[in-house]
């Protein structure tokens, strides 16, 4: 790996940089290097301290870590870095893989559903699977228990499996064999560095990654309130298809899907259902920046600015279009704030993008 990537792996992996604090400083300083340069300033304008970077030799142990597994580092601007994933604000700046990343430029569909799914939804999962990767559709899931086991077991090898750990850390145990065949004949993914355990705060952020990477996402069997009801919602967010397979009211596995389709997923019961939904969508036709980056704010914020921005923030979480139309501050002058109070660790991000005061 280059010098200039594992640096840009050392300003990713540094306490209280996230994906989108990630992109911003690539975009207004143009390099890791200069972004590094910049944390102690930006955080003292945001009333407080650069959070330590990232140990260089730690990272030099991930590169390696990486190489002797047969994997790689894919960073948001690289060429072959999933051109619907890189859509996302909140896109991983950089991922981890083992195997064909062409996959995943392919036309996918994500299909997740319930751990603890019926025998019934899972031999359906598994035969929705096989049809669809027959179509030449890349079937995208997170190697969990159940719908997950059998969408991708169906697909083999045309899958992605996105996990929640390190890309040598296997979950559930059980799934190991299909993990690494995964790995040799599909797509493995992680974003999160080796050895990292999955943790449950993780999770969401794999069910991002499903998310965007594929054209619709498909809900199989869920609880109404489950992890796959989330990738769904990331979905919708992300702008893509939300579908949805029906089931009987009698089953609270069910029912997730059920309101899915209440509320306007559409209902399928083929793969053929899935196709015609999603064909009309050319993935060629999807945007994709140039850099991966956003272009940079025009100019650093005045002390007048970020009081009127400070001003409006609180331990509640409000939008970002909130602050700005409230603040009368330009767009990129309110991220810039953003960045500063985050850097200094007076901010917290959440989802839906919501900013808050650190309590």
């Amino acid at each position: 790996m280059a010098d200039r990537d594992a640096t840009r792996l050392r300003l990713l992996r540094t306490a209280g940089i996230g994906p989108v604090t990630y992109r911003q400083l690539i975009a207004r300083f143009g390099s890791a290097a200069a972004a590094i340069d910049m944390l102690p300033t930006l955080a003292r304008r945001g009333g407080g301290t650069a959070p330590p970077l990232a140990d260089a030799a730690a990272i030099a142990r991930e590169i390696a870590t990486v190489d002797r597994l047969g994997a790689r580092h894919i960073f948001l601007d690289d060429a072959d870095y999933p051109p619907l994933l890189a859509e996302l604000d909140s896109a991983p700046p950089a991922l981890i893989v083992r195997g064909d990343i062409a996959l995943a430029g392919a036309m996918c569909v994500g299909i997740v559903g319930a751990r603890n799914a019926s025998a019934a939804a899972c031999r359906f999962a598994r035969m929705l699977g096989h049809a669809l990767a027959a179509e030449g559709v890349t079937v995208v899931s997170g190697l969990a228990r159940g719908i997950d086991t059998a969408a991708h077991t169906g697909a083999m090898p045309r899958t992605i499996g996105v996990i929640a750990s390190g890309i040598d850390v296997v979950f559930p145990p059980e799934n190991a064999a299909l993990q690494e065949q995964v790995a040799a004949e599909g797509l493995l993914i992680a974003e999160q560095p080796p050895g990292t355990p999955p943790l449950a705060r993780h999770f969401p952020s794999r069910n991002r990654i499903i998310a965007g990477l594929a054209l619709g996402t498909l809900v199989v069997e869920a609880a109404p309130r489950s992890g796959s009801l989330i990738t769904a919602r990331l979905a919708a967010e992300a702008g893509r298809e939300v579908m949805a397979v029906p089931g009987s009211p009698l089953d609270p596995r069910a029912q997730g899907c059920n309101l899915l389709i209440r509320d306007g997923a559409t209902l399928v019961q083929s793969a053929a259902d899935v196709i015609e939904q999603l064909r009309p969508i050319d993935p060629r036709g999807v945007r994709a920046p140039l850099s991966g980056y956003a272009a940079p704010p025009p100019a650093d914020a005045s002390d007048a600015d970020r009081t009127r921005v400070t001003a409006l923030l609180g331990p509640v979480p409000v939008t970002v279009d909130e602050l700005i139309r409230q603040s009368h501050v330009a767009p990129a002058i309110v991220q810039t704030v953003l960045l500063e109070l985050e850097l200094g660790g007076r901010l917290e991000r959440h989802a839906g993008g919501r900013v808050a005061l650190s309590v």
